[in-house]
């Protein structure tokens, strides 16, 4: 099954979404910023991207350059802010049973497709 993290709003989430759905694969959404993460679930999909924790933070968003920009923050750290504040998780990111991604460029999703 295909999980993809998206967020209505977003144009980027939704040309995501566009290629899942094109796939013919079964797929379900999660709206993160409706139903968030928890700490074990984000860790999960940081390790199944292969990534740092910052490497999933959305650093160009105001609470982020006005609240943690300058801290020395721990992955740990990291991914609970980005627990209690969704909206600073890069978007969208899609998995499956193995592997994770984050759809920027959107062509990268069919990685896990």
């Amino acid at each position: 099954m295909i999980t993809i993290y998206h967020n209505t709003r977003c144009k980027k989430s939704r040309e995501g979404l566009e290629i899942v759905k094109e796939s013919g694969k079964d797929y379900q959404i999660r709206e993160y910023l409706k139903v968030p993460l928890t700490e074990e679930e984000l860790s999960v999909l940081i390790e199944k991207m292969n990534i740092s924790p910052i490497q999933l933070v959305r650093k160009n968003e105001k609470l982020w350059k006005e609240n943690y920009k300058e801290k020395d923050l721990s992955d740990k750290e990291l991914i609970s802010v980005m627990v209690k504040h969704p909206k600073l998780i890069e978007r969208p990111v899609v998995e499956n049973d193995r592997k994770a991604v984050i759809g920027r460029p959107a062509s990268d999703i069919k990685e896990v497709l």
